[in-house]
């Protein structure tokens, strides 16, 4: 088997998954593409996304730390079964194996882009999650709860081959209470990498409004992995001296021992909303509370290994 890893939340899940099944020979690789899309990544113009840059190099460290074994581009075999976390590009090496798709965490709103993309037939990537499953090239499509399954069998994927298994890393939320994190009782705000992926934000609104909910509260800012650090602490700064800035650490745990969550568009708030925590974002919590991730122990990824047995059957 072929784990194809991408952002670091993706690359643990593959791993998550990779654990229960012990009697395969398993390969993992960084996320990747073909044509124009490997030519950009190889020139490093594309390390804004899962395809290179800071994303890649987690990717990379984890892989090595964990002492996985590496088939970059999955060139070495000839795989009977692929897992994968994302199919906006799906490599022409994968494509007629038997493939399965894990949800990664919250989907892109259907702006725009996505009419645009489904309109016109354009590269799916073009409109991010917001087309996840739609490239139909899977045999399982595993996904994170009930509400979901709605979601993407309303956008056209096939029910027969969607199985709502959960979601490794979100599914045991009350797991990350027990952690050290030296701080309790903030408000913390989890900021986006939306520039980083040319869309609109209003950074400085999003400080303001992170210090009118916290109302006098200590804040801690904790930074998406893929935003430019230094441009994002110069912002704070200038507008939130007190607040503590983290470029790093466990984003879970934080949430574990905050009193309130700020974000934009996030998969965060789902642990966030399963831990009780107060939550503010750019989706009202009706919607995020019918999205949900199940939360079933920390069994998803016992479950979609048995997937990968049966199609492997």
């Amino acid at each position: 088997m072929l784990f194809i890893g991408g952002s670091l939340n993706q690359t643990t899940m593959m791993h998550a998954i990779a654990r229960h099944l012990p009697e395969h020979e398993l390969s993992f690789s960084p996320f990747y593409g073909d044509g124009l899309v490997r030519l950009l990544a190889d020139a490093g113009l594309l390390g804004f996304t899962i395809l290179g840059g800071r994303p890649r190099q987690m990717t990379e460290a984890y892989l090595h730390e964990q002492g996985l074994r590496l088939d970059y581009r999955g060139g070495s075999h000839e795989y009977d079964l692929v897992v994968t976390g994302t199919d906006l590009i799906v490599p022409r090496n994968v494509r007629g194996k038997r493939l399965v798709l894990v949800q990664e965490g919250m989907t892109d709103p259907e702006d725009w882009r996505y009419r645009m993309v489904r309109r016109w037939r354009l590269p799916r990537y073009l409109a991010n999650t917001s087309m996840t499953g739609l490239s139909h090239a899977y045999d399982r499509f595993c996904v994170a709860s009930d509400g979901y399954r709605e979601l993407f069998e309303r956008k056209g994927v096939r029910p027969d081959r969607m199985a709502v298994t959960g979601i490794p890393n979100f599914d045991h939320a009350a797991s990350y209470r027990e952690n050290d994190f030296a701080h309790r009782g903030y408000v913390l705000a989890a900021t986006s990498c939306l520039r980083e992926t040319f869309k609109p934000e209003d950074r400085p609104a999003f400080i303001r409004r992170v210090l009118e909910i916290a109302a006098g509260r200590s804040v801690i800012f904790k930074l998406h992995p893929n935003e430019r650090v230094g441009r994002a602490e110069r912002e704070i700064r200038r507008l939130a001296p007190r607040a503590l800035v983290l470029a790093s650490g466990n984003t879970n745990h934080m949430i574990a021992n905050c009193d309130v969550l700020v974000t934009r568009y996030s998969s965060v708030v789902y642990v966030a909303l399963a831990l009780g925590k107060d939550v503010y974002a750019d989706v009202d919590r009706e919607t995020l509370r019918r999205l949900m991730p199940e939360q079933n122990g920390g069994t998803s990824a016992r479950r979609i290994a048995g997937i990968c047995r049966e199609l492997l059957q």
